[in-house]
């Protein structure tokens, strides 16, 4: 059996530290139920010393949390700091305090101006007065990352003979490589003594992007807690992402000896919840829960992952509660997937007939970003309306503005495959186009009636236009046409209407 690795989610305390993402004690009651259903095993709810609304949190997540969740709260190592931590947690079935204080040369020198023997003596102090009020401790070593070594393990020492039942080495600023954090953990477990009765936690920052990768080397080397946010929020560029390292520990378990009890089917829903409560957005190309996490755009890929998911997928989307893998329509989508999302729309088509659609999808993919399933059943009705055609726009060129005089120049083929190009003027460039087009069916009609509307999302959306026009013997026909052009898909609609005129023209004889 592999290593449990317990994880504290501090996105309630470290993660609402984000510029612009404190949360109100209802909001982040609402976070900690998600928290608990995702199953972490430690919430930091938060700094009771640092405002009222802060103590008021810490105190009802400890109501909701029961025995399901230790409650952890955040205090430096100052005795009033602790006091007020203990006061708030006497909700909590299972109660923490955290505390510490800073033991890099920087810290020590430049905030706190305290020597190194000072900062032990404080830490055995503040350790010991949380442990008279809970018997959960946790310490923290701040910017361990950036200490001398042999002294970070004189205070760990300090703070696991005063009582601590978990120690926190954390790299504050994310300074730190993989291989560097690793050993300092490893020389924390080997020289510290008494650490195999305690917990060894890790927190780390992502100031180099490095922080999940900074937690797994200090989970590889030791640790069995991991300290982390959902979405990786945090103040500066964020901490480790819980998502992140769940999955990472769920995929090479082995090689780690570790697992957790991560409940990872709620980490979409955990991510968006956290999310729309900070108002924080994830970014599109965020691992595990960004939109483009199992979405595929290049058609090499598409093909692949619609022969078998696992070619460009290491996760099962279901694992992490998406709702599947995305194969996005673009540019760069080939024929698979364009006739996988045809036949999922239900349609089918031949080899020939697939081609032709296949060519006006392109055609539309090289204007916008994305061709979406509306974009589709557009081409496909267009398609279908051109099939039987008896005559088909092939290209249309308007000049229009002011003082200019509306002009359009239309090419368009006939039934014998014969090409016509012709050059109108008039009222507009609507007016102009169907003038164009009368002047090459030479069948009489009067528009009656002119409509469009956008059939898809965007700014490069698809206008689709429906016209109606009557015939000289009184008989009203239909027409439709869509392009991202709306002067386009006026011309189309109108190409269409009357081809459904003289179709039905020569049926009664």
């Amino acid at each position: 059996m592999t290593r449990k690795i317990d994880i504290l989610d501090t996105t309630l305390r470290d993660g609402e530290q984000s510029p612009g993402c404190s949360m109100s004690p209802q909001e982040k009651t609402i976070v900690a139920r998600e928290l608990i259903r995702l199953g972490v095993d430690v919430i930091e709810a938060g700094f009771p010393v640092s405002s009222p609304n802060d103590f008021r949190a810490v105190s009802e997540v400890g109501s909701i949390a029961g025995d399901k969740a230790i409650v952890a709260a955040f205090s430096r190592a100052i005795e009033k700091d602790i006091d007020c931590a203990a006061e708030a947690l006497k909700t909590a079935a299972r109660p923490r305090i955290i505390t510490g204080i800073g033991v890099s040369p920087t810290h020590m020198s430049d905030k706190l101006h305290m020597s190194e023997d000072e900062v032990v003596e404080c830490t055995t102090k503040a350790v010991a007065h949380a442990k008279s009020l809970v018997d959960d401790v946790e310490f923290y070593a701040e910017d361990a990352g950036r200490a001398d070594a042999d002294f970070l393990v004189r205070v760990v020492q300090a703070a696991v003979d005063a009582g601590a039942t978990v120690i926190n080495i954390p790299d504050t600023t994310g300074f730190c490589l993989p291989e560097e954090y690793g050993a300092l953990i490893a020389a924390v477990a080997e020289c510290v003594k008494g650490i195999d009765d305690v917990k060894l936690a890790v927190h780390a920052h992502n100031d180099l992007g490095l922080a999940t990768a900074l937690a797994l080397a200090g989970v590889r080397s030791g640790a069995t807690q991991v300290e982390c946010t959902i979405n990786g929020l945090g103040e500066r560029a964020g901490n480790t992402a819980l998502e992140e390292i769940v999955m990472a520990i769920r995929m090479h378990g082995d090689e780690l000896d570790a697992h957790t009890d991560i409940v990872t089917s709620e980490l979409t829903r955990a991510s968006r919840l956290v999310s729309r409560i900070t108002g924080m957005s994830v970014q599109a190309n965020k691992a595990i829960v960004g939109a483009n996490a199992f979405a595929h755009s290049s058609g090499i890929h598409q093909d692949g992952v619609l022969k078998s998911r696992s070619t460009y997928e290491i996760i099962d989307p279901a694992e992490v509660g998406a709702s599947g893998s995305d194969i996005i329509l673009s540019a760069r989508s080939g024929h698979a997937a364009l006739r996988h999302r045809l036949q999922e729309l239900g349609y089918t088509f031949e080899d020939q007939e697939f081609e032709g659609i296949y060519e006006r999808f392109l055609e539309i993919a090289d204007q916008k970003k994305e061709v979406y399933d509306e974009d589709l059943e557009s081409i496909v009705q267009e398609f279908q309306r051109d099939v039987s055609a008896i005559y088909t726009l092939k290209a249309l060129q308007i000049q229009c503005g002011d003082p200019l005089v509306p002009t359009a120049v239309a090419t368009i083929i006939d039934e014998n495959g014969e090409t016509h190009v012709v050059s109108t003027t008039g009222t507009g460039p609507v007016d102009a186009a169907y003038k164009a087009i009368d002047k090459v069916v030479g069948i009489e009609s009067d528009l009656q009636e002119f409509a469009v509307k956008a059939i898809t999302r965007g700014i490069d959306a698809i206008g689709e236009v429906t016209v109606r026009i009557t015939a000289q013997d009184g008989r009203v026909y239909n027409g439709r046409g869509a392009d991202n052009d709306i002067i386009v898909s006026s011309a189309k609609a109108y190409i269409n209407a009357v081809n459904r005129m003289i179709e039905a023209s020569r049926a009664r004889g």
